[in-house]
């Protein structure tokens, strides 16, 4: 089984395979996931104290919070070309 670590900013990694969904922050539904999770004890905030760009939910129920764009998470789930000879 290959791990795949993707950087979710400020050096902060999680899982590629445990990662379930990258969401914005910003309609009803995912402020009430992220306040729900912060009530059940399940919020890891990785923003250093930034603003939320990025809401990651993984399949265990953890959500995560990023500083990063989920367009620029997703981006980095996609596998890195080789240059072939």
């Amino acid at each position: 089984m290959d791990i795949k670590l993707i950087n979710i900013g400020f050096g902060n990694i999680v899982t590629a395979n445990r990662v379930i969904a990258i969401l914005s922050p910003d309609s009803a539904p995912v402020k009430r996931i992220v306040s729900e999770a912060r009530a059940e004890k399940k919020l890891i905030d990785a923003t250093y104290g930034r603003r939320t760009r990025a809401v990651i939910i993984t399949d265990c129920g953890y959500v995560i919070l990023s500083p990063v764009q989920p367009e620029t998470v997703a981006s980095r789930f996609e596998p890195e070309e080789e240059n072939a000879p």
